[in-house]
């Protein structure tokens, strides 16, 4: 056997998709730990994860609104004091002179007061429900953006994957053409062929090293995806298989779990609550509101005759709004649109889960019937490149049917190679399209990161300003 048959035979095609050869490092990566890498480095769920723990901090604002405020004032001050007094005298026509009583002092004093709210329209309840919704919001979110690194991470692996065996095809097909060339040229020496077909096989060698430069160029480009997704460089990766049996085997069946569980689906819901209470807060501003008041104050040398005082006093304060010039009403019907419009988004997120769902399911289909109809295509045109290499032994067959034959193969493992990509990525995305993309359902080897903690951490503070990792 030539060593141009040797380099197309059936098993190289498994090696060129479930190796990447080339690669310097020596280690052996799977999916799983490239998925695992990109949950714990990945820059835009670490900063979805940071905004999620922000977003806790809504709650206890709103909940200071049941706590009571405390001030403290101080004051320190001089005066001078020249005053003069006119006496009049009880005598008829007599004189006495006036008084002068001049000094100096230090005006200086301290106190505190503290105000309590005892009812404000509920609005402090219902900032603080809102706050919660605004919390839960956030992380439906976050739960989208791990299904988007995952989903992301999951094709940067598949298309290095893919591009690192068709530059390996490419690779041979490129040395299998030099082959033919020279034994196009040994035979136009014995005269068996002429010089066109030198010509066709070198024309045929250039397109081939054209398809090479291209290959190495895509693997390149997906191997900088490769660490810019998951945060290392790649090493030996090794095959992949679907993920199918984390999802039912029906459309419908997964249709109808996308639509009640997806995490978009769970954020508009999220947003319509929130949209909800601003209603309700923007008409607690029509309500009246109760406090409670109190204050000490005590003071030195307000005067010359007062040395000290001391005062303390305690008491509720009712307000009743009765016109503030109309803003509060708009403020109502503004916040009631608001509402309407968080409706319609959460209507429009079930139906973009339904399309996206329909969509990947069929290019999930697509990708299955694909892999069948590339494989038997590849058998056959390996079988087809050995007939017409016979022939053309025999004179039956001329050089530039040997090469097309050649190319049909190319073509073939190269289409193969892409359906096997197809197939796992499309079965990633039909995960991702019914919200199951998770650490979890995966069996990642990788703790799963709790927004809770945070949040319980932070809900009941009353003091400090550290953020629970110490910053």
């Amino acid at each position: 056997m030539s060593r141009g048959r040797r380099q197309f035979a059936p098993a190289t095609i498994l090696v060129a998709a479930l190796a990447c050869a080339g690669i310097p490092r020596a280690s052996a990566d799977t999916l799983e730990s490239a998925l695992a890498l990109a949950y714990l480095n990945n820059p835009q769920l670490n900063a979805q994860r940071a905004l999620v723990r922000a977003t806790d901090e809504g709650v206890p604002q709103a909940l200071s609104g049941y706590r009571p405020r405390v001030s403290a004032t101080a004051n320190l001050s001089a005066q001078t004091n020249n005053v003069v007094t006119r006496n009049t005298p009880i005598i008829p026509l007599a004189s006495l002179p006036d008084t002068t009583q001049s000094g100096g002092t230090a005006p200086r004093g301290f106190g505190a007061t503290l105000t309590q709210n005892l009812f404000n329209g509920f609005q402090t309840a219902n900032r603080t429900r809102q706050a919660e919704s605004q919390v839960r919001a956030a992380r439906e979110t976050l739960r989208t953006t791990e299904q988007t690194v995952l989903l992301n991470a999951a094709v940067a692996y598949m298309n290095l994957l893919r591009d690192t065996a068709i530059f390996d095809l490419q690779r041979s097909n490129v040395e299998v053409l030099q082959e033919q060339l020279r034994q196009t040229k040994q035979r136009l020496e014995s005269g068996n062929v002429t010089a066109t077909d030198v010509y066709q096989s070198e024309s045929r060698l250039s397109v081939g090293r054209t398809q090479l430069y291209v290959a190495e160029a895509n693997y390149r480009t997906a191997r900088a995806t490769y660490r810019q997704v998951i945060g290392v460089e790649p090493g030996r990766l090794q095959p992949a298989t679907s993920v199918d049996r984390f999802f039912p085997g029906s459309l419908a069946a997964v249709t109808s779990i996308g639509t009640a569980d997806h995490p978009t689906v769970a954020t508009a819901q999220n947003n319509v609550d929130v949209a909800l209470f601003q209603v309700k807060i923007a008409e607690g501003a029509l309500y009246p509101t109760l406090s409670l008041l109190g204050s000490v104050q005590k003071n030195y040398d307000l005067a010359l005759t007062t040395p000290e005082s001391f005062t303390a006093s305690v008491g509720t304060q009712l307000a009743v709004p009765i016109y503030q010039g109309g803003a509060e009403f708009s403020q109502i019907r503004q916040a009631k649109e608001t509402l309407g419009q968080r409706r319609h988004d959460l209507d429009l997120a079930r139906d973009q889960i339904r399309l996206t769902i329909a969509q990947a399911w069929a290019q999930l289909d697509a990708a299955k019937g694909a892999i069948i109809s590339t494989q038997a295509q590849v058998k056959s045109s390996e079988a087809a490149l050995n007939g017409v290499r016979e022939e053309a032994r025999l004179g039956q067959r001329t050089t530039l049917d040997v090469l097309n034959a050649q190319q049909e193969l190319v073509n073939s493992r190269v289409a193969l190679v892409s359906a096997q990509r197809d197939r796992v990525v499309n079965s990633y995305t039909v995960l991702a399209a019914i919200g199951r993309l998770a650490p979890g359902v995966l069996g990642l080897h990788v703790a799963s990161y709790d927004s809770q903690t945070h949040y319980h951490q932070v809900r009941d503070a009353w003091f400090g300003v550290r953020t629970p990792d110490g910053r």
